[in-house]
């Protein structure tokens, strides 16, 4: 059988027990791992192995398989047993060449066997393997937990820094929209005017960001939990399209919605909410100005489908595909050169999918986009 090494390792670093109740096997093997730097500690029976192992917290055991008190089989059926032993690397050694054996102390958590009498290089090469693959798996572990910690303390800091901005953002923007309506532009004049729409515009977005920004990241660490109640699609979408009319009329866009029914689901408000929000958002951005925006809402197979459709400049076949993907996190600029985070549909399709529903598109470049989600409708 044949090993490749997993790792370079220091044979200093690890310790290795080895028990056997003949002790010129024992002698034998102290030498030869001595001489290639391991730590040795030695025991001459399946007690006093046991005992090592707890006292001495060995990286491998070199296990002999026929002792007179317990058989190494059973020394390492206990050791596999024990959730604080479990992952020490067993190598038997053996006189015993049968498969019975050999199937029996796999059986029971062997990791190899090396045969009676010992061949150096064998031995080596066996050591050395299982050694390896205890320091990969160390190593994995250890950035696994740095891994862990590392997530851990961005979504901490993401949440704070979206709590802690989306407050006073909040506040500048209403302050914003306030002056807007009460300053128009042969009042201030149409440079003034101009900065002023500009900034409210900014304010607008970034605290759409904020606001996704702070959802997001609390579905992602589990903290956002799923409200199921009765919803009216209907008044849901009209409450968010009399909120970003204003925001529309700012590049003459028409936002058009006929409802023909009024359906009944049952999904999380403020997750619809949210959707509805960031598919207009997106919708308004890539329209051309003096444009329409026709927002409509139906039912199909027991679910409720809106669909938001713009006349916009569309998304290319090629970046169609990189849409609704985390690993691309795709986004690019409005017709008025808005930026956006390429956040908003991935925080869509995740409240949709967290509802029972599903987030879909169609879209030809220079021709528009269409939107569709769907909510299960209320039995």
């Amino acid at each position: 059988m044949e090993y490749n090494m997993k790792m370079e390792i220091t044979p200093s670093e690890y310790k290795i027990l080895i028990v056997d109740d003949v002790m010129s096997n024992v002698l034998l093997l102290k030498v030869l791992l001595t001489n290639e730097k391991f730590q040795i500690v030695t025991a001459n029976n399946g007690t006093e192995a046991l005992q090592k192992v707890e006292t001495e917290n060995p990286d491998l055991i070199l296990l002999d398989v026929m002792m007179p008190d317990i058989s190494g089989f059973e020394v390492a059926q206990r050791l596999k047993d024990n959730p604080a032993t479990i992952d020490i690397p067993i190598i038997f050694l053996t006189a015993l060449n049968s498969t019975t054996d050999v199937v029996k102390g796999f059986q029971v958590g062997g990791n190899d066997f090396i045969s009676k009498p010992f061949n150096k290089e064998e031995l080596i090469i066996r050591v050395t393997h299982q050694l390896s693959l205890v320091a990969a798996k160390r190593i994995i572990m250890a950035q696994t937990e740095e891994l862990k910690r590392t997530i851990v303390g961005r979504d901490r800091l993401y949440s704070v820094i979206a709590h802690d901005l989306r407050s006073p953002i909040g506040s500048v923007k209403m302050v914003l929209n306030m002056l807007i309506l009460n300053l128009p532009s042969s009042m201030i004049g149409p440079e003034m005017y101009e900065l002023l729409t500009m900034a409210n515009q900014t304010t607008e977005d970034v605290f759409s960001l904020l606001d996704n920004l702070l959802k997001w990241t609390k579905s992602q660490i589990g903290r956002l939990k799923v409200v199921y109640q009765e919803v009216n699609v209907v008044e849901v979408l009209e409450s968010v399209i009399e909120i970003f009319s204003v925001v529309a009329g700012m590049k003459n866009i028409t936002l058009k919605f006929e409802p023909t029914s009024c359906l009944e689901v049952y999904a999380d408000i403020d997750m619809v909410k949210t959707v509805v929000r960031n598919l207009l958002s997106n919708a308004i951005k890539f329209s051309n100005t003096n444009s329409e925006i026709v927002i409509s809402v139906g039912e199909k197979d027991d679910m409720a489908v809106i669909s938001v459709k713009d006349s916009g400049c569309g998304i290319d076949e090629s970046d169609q595909k990189k849409l609704l993907h985390s690993d691309t996190h795709f986004t690019t600029f409005g017709t008025n050169n808005e930026e956006g985070s390429g956040l908003g549909l991935l925080l869509c399709l995740d409240f949709v999918e967290k509802n029972g529903g599903k987030l879909w598109f169609t879209s030809s470049k220079n021709t528009g986009s269409t939107f569709y989600f769907s909510i299960p409708l209320l039995k």
